[in-house]
């Protein structure tokens, strides 16, 4: 599952933006919280990739446009250092239908957080994504439904596919149209647990990080199929 903060311990964050009232206001409310700890914060890109090898944090903020090295570039780069307990990051973004929205996903990103965001949803997203949980707005989940839906109809099902069962298969189905776990729990009349189940499965079998990768691997898969 990669670098998670247990329970018990200090999730470890690091903060990327070139704005530094971004990185100051971020890490000021994320100190104050008693189980996270800000590690270090950097102003582009290639900062970032150093930063993160130099204090190896749980969570990176990302911000996605930034001189030098972009926050896409800058998360595959982080995401595929050798040696590495890889991080989470939550790219963060000033309107949640930017365009790097699913090159980010694909990028590995773990989920997305607007800067407007309040105090509490920011420290939310931060240990819903350090326990392993994707960070999927349904407005987010909602644009590559749309953009998915514009492309050419996707191939048959792939043949990864194959290694999942006929339930596993509807929740990943479910999942990457927008729903949560107590939503597919009710829709298939199954108990909450039984569907994390399922979920862990998915990634298991398929080799994924999180609901995010689930996301992108039903589309790219052709499970969903454009216009569902």
């Amino acid at each position: 599952m990669g670098r998670s903060g247990a329970p018990g311990t200090e999730i470890a964050v690091a903060i990327i933006d070139d704005q530094a009232m971004v990185r100051e206001g971020f890490g000021a409310l994320l100190s104050a919280q008693e189980d996270i700890t800000v590690v270090g914060s950097a102003a582009d890109g290639s900062e970032a990739v150093q930063l993160v090898r130099r204090t190896r944090p749980h969570v990176v903020l990302m911000d996605i446009r930034m001189p030098q090295l972009n926050g896409l570039d800058a998360t595959r780069a982080i995401l595929a250092m050798p040696g590495l307990e890889h991080p989470r990051v939550i790219i963060l973004t000033t309107f949640d239908a930017d365009e790097y929205v699913f090159s980010a996903l694909r990028a590995g990103a773990s989920g997305f957080l607007l800067k407007d965001a309040t105090a509490e949803d920011l420290v939310a997203a931060v240990r819903i994504v350090a326990a392993g949980d994707a960070l999927l707005a349904p407005s987010v989940t909602s644009r590559l439904i749309a953009d998915y839906a514009a492309r050419p109809a996707p191939r048959e099902p792939a043949a990864e596919l194959m290694a999942l069962t006929p339930r596993e298969l509807e929740v990943m189905r479910l999942i990457a149209t927008g729903r949560s776990n107590a939503e597919i729990a009710g829709e298939l009349f199954l108990a909450e647990q039984t569907v994390k189940t399922h979920v862990s499965r998915v990634l298991g079998k398929l080799g994924l990080r999180d609901r995010a990768q689930i996301v992108v691997a039903a589309y790219e898969s052709g499970l969903i199929s454009a216009g569902r």
